[in-house]
C-alpha cells in the first residue's frame, strides 16, 4: 500500500486534533485531579475485596464475599486469561478517563464518516458533533463508563459492515471483527443490543436495495462475512460472554420461580424483568423536542439558577439566608417531564438538527432510509410505555429485549443516526449531485420547519404546556403555593431562553447555508462556521452539567470512602461474618465489610428475593441464617451504632431435620419462621441429582462442630467433628456454577437450602470441608479466547499481505 504524508497527514493532525479536544474539555485531568462520578464511587466500594485480593496474591477471584452475601466478580471487572482484544481496548485509551471515551467518540465516529467517503474535514465535524452530545457527556459525569464505551465503539462496528457492503471483503471482516470484539469488550450488553437493532434496519434496507439492483448473490455473500467476522469476535471475548451467559440465568434478569410477591400477592411469570421496571425511564412524547431545545422541559431535575431567580427569591420569602437561599438555587427542581429522574437533557443540537432537516431534503437511497428509520424506531421505543402498543409487543415477542430497562437510553441510536445524516446533508450542499434551486428549496424548508417551531414554540408556550411537575404536589405541601409559582416562573425563564438560543443558531446555521450558495462563503469557511456553531452549541450545554467543578483530587476519587467509628469498631473483629447497614447506602457497607448491601444491576436472583421478603424487613431469623453479626443503624439519641447480634447462627452448623418442599414458593415461605439453627429444608433442583436417599433426621449431639478455618474470597476450609452423619448448612450463597466442594480432597457435592444457602452431608468422624470457586466457564471461555486469538493474527497477517500484493500489482 502506498501511505505518503501527504496521504496520512491531514488524518495524523485530525487524530492530534481530537486529543487536544478531549483533553481540553476535560482540562482537571491534566493537573491529576479526576472525575467524581457517582456510579463509580459505588463500583469501587462493590470491587474492593477483589482488587485488594489480586494486589496481595497476584491471583484474580471470580467471587466476592463483599456484596449481597457473595456473588460472582464477572460483572464487576474481572479480568480474564487470553483477552487480548482487552488489551487492544486498553491501548486505544491511553489518555486519562473521562477523556479517553470522549476521544473513542470523536475517532470512531471520524472512520465511520471515511468510510462512508466523506471528506476528512466533514468527517472531523461529524465526529465533533456525536462526541460532544450532550447525552453521551452526561453519562460520563454520572459514571456510566460501561455504557459510553460501548457507544463509543459503535460507530466504529458499523464501518466494517459498510466496508463489507461496499466489496471490499477483506478489510471489512477483519474491522468488523476487531470492532466488533472492542464493542464486547465494553461489556454492556443492552447497548450492543440496540445496536444489533440498527444493524437490522441497516440490512433490511440494503436488502430491499440489493432486490431492485438485482445483486442479491452479493448481498449475501456480505451478510456471510459478517456473521463470521461476529463470529470470530465472540471467540474473541469467549470468556466474559460465556461467563455473563451462565450467570444471567441465575441473576435477577432471569426468570424466577416464584409466583408471588413478598406481600403474598400473585407474582406475574415472566422470563425478564418487569414490565414496569423495564418502562419506569419512559421518554415523554412532548419531552422529544429537548433534543431540539436543551431545556424545553426544565432540562435536569435541579438546574443551577444562581441569584437573579425566582426560585432564589422564593426561598429568601421563606426565610433562608442569603447563603442559604443561593445553595438552594442551585438545585432547583426545574425538570418537569414525565421520567423519576433526569440528569440533563438528552441535547443533540440545534445546529445538527437543522442540518438533519436540511439532509432530508437532498440526500437519498439506502443510507437515508436506514438512518430515518433507525431514528424513528430509536424514538418510538424510548418512549416506553407512552406508546405502549409499540413497546408490549417488544417486549412479549422481540427476543431478549424485556431483558433491560431504561428504554429511553435506546436514543443512542437517533443520537448516532441523526449526526451522520446531517454530514451528509453538507456533504449534498457541497458537491454538484443536486442542482442549487434544489439546494435552495431545501434551504427554505428547513428553515422555515425547524426556526418556525422555535417561533411557534416561543409565541404560545403558555397556551400549549402548563410546567407543572410531577413532585410540584409535594412542593406545595413543604413551602406553599407561592414556592411552586415561582418554580414555574423559572421553567418558563429558562424555556424562552433556549428557545430563543436555538432559534438564533438556526438562523446563523441557515445564514452560512445561504451565504455559500449565493457564493459569498468558500466551502472551507462553512465548515469553519459550523465547526464554531456546532462547539458553541453542544459544549456550552453541556458545560452547565459536566464541568471542572465536578473533578476532584485522585485519593477522593480512588478512597470515596472513610471508616466511621463504627466501622473501625467492626474492623476489629477477625473472624468471619456479615454486616448489615441500615445506614451507610449502598456500597460504602461492601467497601470494608462482607455485606448484605450491595450495588449492582444483576446480583443473584435468589439471593434479592430472599433480601425482599426479609432482610429488608430487618427479619433476625434470616439475618442470623446469613450469619448477619452486625447491624448498623442510627437514631436521634445515640447517634451512629452497631447492634452485635450474638445470636447469628455462625459460619456453618449441623441441623438435625431436612425438609423438603414442593416448590419455590412454599421454601421461600418457610424462612419467615423456620428454626434454621435446628432445621433445613430444600426443593427440587439440579444438584440434588448428584445426592441420591438423603435423610431427613440427623442425630446432633453436644460436641459436634464445624468451624471455618481459612477463609478467601474465592476459598473456605471447614473442619467438622461429629460421631454421627450429619448435614451441614453453610452460611454462604448456593451458585452451582463454579464452587466445587472437596472431603478430605476427594470432590463431593453439595446441595441448596434454605432457598440460597449451601448444604451437604457429611460422613462421621473428623473432617476436612473445602469449597473453591473454580468455574469452567472461565477456563472453556479463555480456551476459546486463545485459539479464536491466534486464528484472528494468522488471518489479519494474509489479509494484509493480500492487499499489499494487490496494491502492489495494481501499480
Amino acid at each position: 500500500m502506498q501511505f505518503s504524508i501527504k496521504r496520512i497527514g491531514p488524518h495524523v493532525l485530525i487524530l492530534i486534533g481530537f486529543v487536544i479536544l478531549s483533553l481540553a474539555y476535560f482540562n482537571p485531568v491534566l493537573k491529576g485531579k479526576q472525575i467524581f462520578q457517582s456510579d463509580i464511587m459505588q463500583y469501587i466500594g462493590m470491587s474492593k475485596q477483589q482488587k485488594d485480593f489480586k494486589a496481595a496474591t497476584g491471583e484474580e477471584t471470580y467471587w466476592t464475599n463483599s456484596a449481597f452475601a457473595g456473588m460472582p466478580t464477572y460483572q464487576l471487572g474481572a479480568r480474564y486469561p487470553h483477552n487480548y482484544i482487552k488489551k487492544l481496548d486498553l491501548t486505544l485509551r491511553f489518555l486519562p478517563r473521562p477523556a479517553d471515551y470522549l476521544f473513542l467518540y470523536l475517532l470512531s465516529f471520524y472512520v465511520l464518516l471515511l468510510v462512508l467517503k466523506v471528506d476528512f474535514k466533514l468527517a472531523a465535524l461529524g465526529a465533533i458533533a456525536f462526541g460532544f452530545s450532550t447525552y453521551l457527556i452526561i453519562i460520563l459525569g454520572v459514571g456510566h463508563n460501561s455504557k459510553a464505551h460501548a457507544i463509543a465503539y459503535m460507530p466504529l462496528v458499523l464501518s466494517g459492515i459498510l466496508l463489507v457492503f461496499q466489496k471490499k471483503y477483506i478489510s471489512g471482516f477483519l474491522l468488523t471483527t476487531v470492532a466488533m470484539g472492542l464493542e464486547l469488550v465494553a461489556n454492556h450488553f443492552q447497548m450492543t443490543y440496540y445496536l444489533l437493532l440498527l444493524v437490522i434496519v441497516l440490512g433490511v434496507a440494503y436488502l430491499i436495495d440489493a432486490y431492485r439492483k438485482k445483486i442479491l448473490p452479493h448481498y449475501f455473500k456480505s451478510i456471510g462475512i459478517l456473521v463470521a467476522a461476529v463470529v470470530l469476535s465472540i471467540a474473541l471475548n469467549a470468556t466474559n460472554i460465556l461467563a455473563t451467559q451462565e450467570y444471567v440465568k441465575e441473576s435477577t434478569r432471569g426468570k424466577s420461580e416464584l409466583t408471588i410477591n413478598p406481600d403474598g400477592s400473585p407474582k406475574p411469570v415472566t422470563s425478564g424483568l418487569s414490565r414496569d421496571y423495564i418502562t419506569q425511564f419512559s421518554y415523554g412524547i412532548v419531552e422529544t423536542f429537548n433534543l431540539f431545545i436543551p431545556r424545553f422541559m426544565g432540562g435536569g431535575n435541579f438546574e443551577n439558577l444562581g441569584k437573579d431567580s425566582a426560585t432564589y427569591d422564593a426561598y429568601r420569602k421563606l426565610g433562608a439566608s442569603t447563603t442559604q437561599a443561593l445553595e438552594e438555587a442551585k438545585r432547583a427542581p426545574m425538570y418537569w417531564g414525565e421520567q423519576p429522574i433526569v440528569e440533563a437533557p438528552a441535547y443533540i443540537g440545534a445546529v445538527i438538527l437543522f442540518l438533519f432537516v436540511f439532509a432530508l431534503f437532498l440526500v437519498k437511497g439506502r443510507l437515508k432510509w436506514w438512518l430515518v428509520g433507525g431514528t424513528l424506531l430509536s424514538l418510538l421505543l424510548s418512549y416506553g410505555k407512552n406508546l405502549g402498543v409499540l413497546t408490549d409487543f417488544f417486549i412479549d415477542y422481540v427476543p431478549l429485549y424485556n431483558k433491560f430497562r431504561a428504554v429511553s437510553s435506546i436514543q443512542v441510536i437517533l443520537e448516532l443516526c441523526i449526526p451522520i445524516l446531517a454530514i451528509l446533508g453538507l456533504v449534498r450542499l457541497f458537491n454538484d449531485f443536486e442542482k442549487k434551486e434544489d439546494k435552495l428549496k431545501a434551504l427554505k424548508y428547513s428553515t422555515i420547519i425547524t426556526g418556525g417551531l422555535a417561533i411557534t414554540f416561543l409565541l404560545f408556550k403558555s397556551s400549549l404546556f402548563d410546567f407543572v411537575g410531577a413532585s410540584d404536589g409535594q412542593y406545595i405541601q413543604a413551602y406553599g403555593q407561592d414556592f411552586v409559582r415561582a418554580i414555574k416562573e423559572d421553567r418558563k425563564t429558562i424555556f424562552t431562553q433556549d428557545t430563543i438560543r436555538t432559534l438564533i443558531l438556526v438562523l446563523l446555521s441557515a445564514g452560512a447555508v445561504f451565504a455559500f450558495l449565493r457564493d459569498k462563503l468558500k466551502e472551507k469557511w462553512v465548515v469553519v462556521v459550523f465547526c464554531g456553531l456546532i462547539l458553541f452549541d453542544l459544549v456550552g450545554v453541556n458545560r452547565r452539567y459536566v464541568n471542572n467543578d465536578d473533578f476532584v483530587s485522585s485519593i477522593k476519587v480512588n478512597k470515596p470512602f472513610q471508616a466511621n467509628e463504627v466501622d473501625k469498631e467492626i474492623l476489629k473483629d477477625t473472624s468471619h461474618f456479615r454486616v448489615f447497614d441500615l445506614v451507610s447506602g449502598p456500597s460504602k457497607p461492601s467497601y470494608f465489610h462482607n455485606s448484605l448491601n450491595g450495588y449492582n444491576a444483576a446480583e443473584l436472583k435468589r439471593y434479592r428475593e430472599v433480601f425482599d421478603f426479609y432482610v429488608s424487613q430487618n427479619n433476625i431469623n434470616v439475618l442470623n441464617m446469613l450469619n448477619t453479626k452486625y447491624i448498623i443503624a442510627q437514631d436521634e439519641k445515640e447517634g451512629l451504632f452497631s447492634y452485635k447480634n450474638d445470636d447469628a447462627n455462625g459460619n456453618a452448623w449441623f441441623v438435625q431435620s431436612l425438609q423438603k418442599v414442593e416448590s419455590a414458593n412454599e421454601e421461600i415461605k418457610q424462612l419467615d419462621s423456620l428454626s434454621n439453627k435446628t432445621k433445613a429444608v430444600y426443593s427440587s433442583h439440579k444438584a440434588l441429582e448428584k445426592l441420591k436417599n438423603l435423610k431427613t433426621n440427623y442425630v446432633v449431639d453436644s460436641l459436634a462442630s464445624i468451624d471455618l478455618m481459612e477463609v478467601k474470597p474465592n476459598y473456605l476450609k471447614y473442619k467438622s467433628k461429629n460421631t454421627n452423619e450429619g448435614f451441614a448448612v453453610f452460611s454462604e450463597v448456593y451458585y452451582g456454577n463454579g464452587w466445587k466442594t472437596f472431603v478430605d480432597g476427594e470432590e463431593r457435592s453439595h446441595i441448596r437450602v434454605n432457598y440460597t444457602l449451601r448444604g451437604m452431608p457429611l460422613p462421621a468422624g473428623n473432617h476436612t470441608i473445602e469449597f473453591k470457586f473454580d468455574p469452567d466457564v472461565v477456563k472453556t471461555g479463555s480456551r476459546i479466547a486463545l485459539a479464536s486469538s491466534v486464528l484472528f493474527g494468522i488471518l489479519l497477517l494474509g489479509g494484509l499481505f493480500y492487499e499489499f500484493k494487490k496494491n502492489d500489482l495494481s501499480r
